[in-house]
């Protein structure tokens, strides 16, 4: 426990008040027979065949990131080698990058919603992982809306046409099919619809409510286990129905009203509808819980600053008993059907870019991108680069 204590201090960087909140975020985390380990070094350990693994990418609140919470992203790591995105918010790609994953093996993210917190990064992620060993199409999942121009489709289809330059600029010194992005759009109003099957894997949506139609939520099932992410709601009948006893389960929570209003510098009217009407605050948070039981709950999408963590603990524990984490970013849980185990990811702040796969360097590329004779004829005269290696 001493040591989970260290861990939640050194991760969001605050000092003493935050100690025995931290340790009484832990009540009844022994019943999910919640382990601390040392902490997580990237590419250190193979997963086992049946164990997931749950990377917190991005806790944050929409207003700019900070060096200590991006905003929203997850991973989810399974045992047979899938890798699965779930939001890509502002900043998120940072934390991705400095875990130094095998981008060939990331090609699929799930997005709850369009706000930027939540997929503003889609862009930095596109070229990152183009650059860093994606060499297949990115595929893009995500709800429809009120219009097609509201939908899913619509904001990756804008999002790759403001790449146009970035990515014909990229045109033969990377594989061609990397930088390809597939959208599948599906109709936000099914309830528990199969969205991705595959390998064993289900992954259904439904609604949820949150500032326009075509927010949803999602469930993960692989191999006896189950990962829920809520995306940003307010409390509603079908994450309390298709959410239940979850493995894993992710619900945002907002700061207290009074919180987010001394935070943002706010009247109470609009904080109270902000964290009450089109997000959850601690006290709904810790209903939803109540209600779905998960072997965890794990409450993200605020600012961890020691009174708002406090408030928030405080209002969870008025209606909701059970194991819980307040997440920061690059923490770290391997779930089996008998653990889960909870650690902080640790890496320098300069990394350098994961190793490519002999498939990434051999991928088709189609030639390389050329520029006009007006540019061209300025070149400097006065350097000579060296000559192109054959193949």
């Amino acid at each position: 426990m001493a040591g989970l204590v260290s861990a939640l201090v050194f991760a969001i960087s605050i000092t003493g008040s935050i100690l025995q909140t931290a340790s009484a975020a832990q009540e009844g985390t022994e019943k999910a027979a919640v382990k601390r380990l040392p902490t997580y070094f990237p590419n250190t350990e193979e997963l086992r065949a049946d164990e997931m693994r749950i990377t917190a990418l991005g806790t944050g609140l929409p207003t700019p990131t900070t060096r200590a919470q991006k905003s929203t992203a997850w991973m989810v790591e399974l045992g047979n080698g899938d890798i699965f995105i779930f939001d890509i918010g502002s900043g998120s790609m940072e934390n991705l990058f400095g875990l130094r994953p095998d981008f060939s093996r990331i090609d699929k993210i799930f997005l709850s919603h369009l706000h930027s917190d939540h997929f503003g990064d889609l862009d930095a992620f596109i070229v990152g992982s183009w650059l860093s060993g994606r060499y297949t199409p990115l595929h893009v999942y995500g709800g429809s809306g009120e219009t097609p121009e509201l939908g899913t489709r619509a904001a990756v289809n804008h999002v790759v046409k403001a790449l146009a330059w970035d990515i014909k600029g990229r045109t033969g010194a990377l594989p061609d099919a990397g930088g390809q992005v597939i959208a599948h759009e599906f109709d936000f109003k099914q309830e528990n619809q199969p969205v991705y099957e595959k390998n064993g894997i289900r992954i259904t949506s439904w609604p949820a409510i949150h500032s326009l139609d075509g927010a949803v939520s999602y469930r993960l099932e692989w191999n006896g286990l189950s990962f829920v992410f809520g995306g940003d709601s307010r409390p509603n009948k079908w994450f309390n129905k298709y959410a239940r006893n979850a493995d894993f389960a992710i619900h945002e929570c907002f700061p207290t009203p009074a919180g987010l209003a001394a935070f943002n510098d706010w009247k109470m009217r609009p904080a109270t509808f902000v964290t009450s009407y089109i997000h959850t605050p601690p006290q709904g948070f810790g209903k939803v819980m109540s209600a779905i039981k998960p072997r965890m709950a794990v409450a993200y999408h605020t600012v961890l600053l020691p009174d708002i963590h406090q408030s928030m603990l405080e209002g969870i524990r008025k209606t909701y008993d059970g194991p819980l984490t307040i997440a920061t970013d690059l923490m770290v849980w391997n779930v089996t059907k008998d653990n889960i185990t909870m650690r902080m990811a640790s890496f320098p702040d300069r990394v350098t870019p994961p190793s490519t796969t002999e498939a990434y360097k051999n991928a088709p590329r189609s030639g390389e991108a050329k520029m006009s004779k007006y540019v061209m004829d300025g070149v400097w005269k006065g350097f000579t680069p060296p000559p192109l290696p054959k193949e």
